[in-house]
């Protein structure tokens, strides 16, 4: 059973990359999300540098993360990743979830980037 939701979520991925593309005006954000952690990261394709990112495990994030639920963490990092793109000048993206379904952290990080100023 493991595999085949593997499988799935390695099958919606490769869909969604199809279709999108980061650049320096408008980065990809890219969220990977495990059992205990969440990572965040904007990313310009077409040079292959991240312009912004954040996780759960990052020092600056580290600090009001203690006792927060995982969906209230996610929301933080999204705030912290969007605080960083807005003073960048980036203030729209494309998201990318990585093939996880949008709902629960996910969207919990997407709404968090959206409070920070960012559209997508």
């Amino acid at each position: 059973m493991a595999r085949q939701k593997v499988a799935a979520r390695l099958r919606r991925k490769k869909s969604i990359r199809k279709k999108i593309r980061g650049t320096l005006e408008k980065p990809r954000l890219t969220v990977v999300r495990s059992n205990k952690h969440i990572y965040a990261q904007a990313i310009d394709d077409v040079n292959g540098v991240t312009i912004a990112s954040s996780s759960t495990l990052c020092k600056e994030a580290m600090v009001g993360l203690d006792g927060m639920k995982k969906r209230e963490q996610a929301k933080k990092i999204g705030q912290i990743v969007g605080k960083k793109l807005i003073d960048k000048g980036v203030e729209k993206v494309v998201f990318d979830r990585n093939g996880v379904l949008y709902h629960g952290r996910i969207a919990a990080l997407a709404e968090g980037a959206r409070e920070a100023g960012l559209r997508f």
